[in-house]
């Protein structure tokens, strides 16, 4: 079932002929696996192989990578595009927002030339894979409080710490770990990037036991003294905040553009129920009790929808300080509308909402992703008021 017209890609005032055309591409293959697919690899335990593999071999994965390493020469903002038309056609990549958003733009702006041919070619057509560890049982939405180390030993780095909540290791062959090292200059630690190979000893990883209906699993992870050579790091150990906000805010960008497609797939799904279910001799959708809603949430999904996209334009441009707050306020916006969208939406089919033929109701559990990763939403809230409204810092 189609999306709406109201939900459809945005105007050639916003956007170039050439992004439209990637929507409709896309939209395309969406449609040729969808949400039962989806659905049905996410319920076996199998990651979609196919529908990453032909995405890649389209170019789709790779859009935002420079060209000279197989990339599409574009930005964040068309990313974006190729997952929320996936997630509107039923079909969302959760591991987009990791390998080629944050792993391939930190790569491609920091790393050495031999790390980005190692890298990033496989990033782009997808023959590789790559995760991000940074979120820590103890340390939350504090960055500050990582406790993962790297220090010198002789040439090499040693990495110790623990990780959880890292997506889909067990199809990667590499994680980007954020960890802290000492500033030689201070004293004082400094958050660094390292890539880690999945066979690295001491490198061992479990799956946490979630509820999300998805194909990609979610891990813990514990690095005890793990070697690695001094290629491993990416960009300079003193740089700080600076290399890991380049992954952070296409991350958030990229998350929006996840809420979006589950919202903009549950609306098609409950519009077009609401059009054709009859019951008192005229369609459900005919009641401004269900049509007032579905309304609501149009409204809200498109707005939404406006502020990824200025996020997207924003950070492509380089303007990283604006693109930080659009990329936090569309996050926010489209966590929210996504998560009262399905709601809705359930909502209408009643009864059905909640059968396995509709795929309503795995999108409940999915929706929530959007409020709490890969920050709260109440962090973002404090973030707001701090930056935008210059209140005081609350925390």
């Amino acid at each position: 079932m189609s999306a709406p017209r109201t939900t459809t890609p945005g105007s050639p005032l916003i956007e170039t002929p050439e992004r439209q055309a990637l929507r409709d591409a896309v939209t395309g293959l969406g449609q040729r696996y969808g949400s039962a697919y989806h659905l049905a690899k996410a319920r076996a335990g199998e990651a979609p192989e196919e529908l990453w593999a032909e995405a890649g071999k389209a170019g789709y994965l790779g859009v935002n990578l420079p060209v000279e390493y197989g990339g599409g020469g574009g930005g964040i903002t068309d990313l974006a595009i190729v997952l929320e038309e996936l997630g509107t056609a039923g079909c969302p990549l959760l591991l987009l927002i990791v390998s080629p958003a944050i792993c391939g733009t930190v790569i491609a702006r920091y790393g050495t030339g031999e790390q980005k041919r190692q890298w990033l070619p496989g990033l782009a057509d997808g023959t590789r894979r790559m995760a991000f560890g940074i979120t820590e049982p103890d340390a939350g939405s504090n960055s500050h409080r990582i406790s993962t180390i790297a220090r010198r030993d002789g040439d090499d780095w040693l990495l110790t710490g623990r990780k959880v909540f890292v997506s889909g290791i067990d199809h990667c062959d590499a994680v980007l770990f954020v960890a802290r090292t000492e500033d030689a200059r201070t004293g004082k630690l400094r958050p660094a990037l390292f890539v880690v190979p999945r066979d690295t000893p001491g490198f061992e990883y479990r799956p946490i036991p979630m509820e999300l209906v998805a194909p990609e699993k979610q891990f813990q992870v514990f690095l005890d003294d793990v070697r690695l050579p001094a290629e491993a790091l990416v960009g300079d150990e003193n740089a700080g905040l600076l290399q890991l906000f380049a992954g952070l805010n296409p991350e958030r960008i990229m998350t929006a553009a996840f809420s979006l497609g589950l919202a903009r797939q549950a609306l098609g799904k409950a519009v077009g129920y609401a059009k054709e279910r009859t019951v008192w001799s005229v369609p459900i959708g005919a009641h401004q009790g269900l049509a007032h809603p579905l309304a609501q949430c149009a409204v809200e999904i498109e707005l939404a929808r406006l502020m990824t996209q200025k996020a997207g334009l924003l950070y492509d441009a380089g303007d990283d300080l604006a693109a930080g707050e659009a990329a936090n306020m569309a996050k926010y916006a489209a966590g929210e509308a996504a998560a009262r969208t399905v709601d809705q939406a359930v909502q209408t089919l009643g009864g059905n909402g909640l059968t396995q033929e509709y795929g309503l109701a795995a999108l409940l559990a999915a929706t929530r992703v959007g409020r709490v990763a890969p920050v709260s939403r109440e962090m973002v809230l404090n973030y707001v008021a701090q930056h935008t409204l210059g209140l005081p810092r609350s925390y």
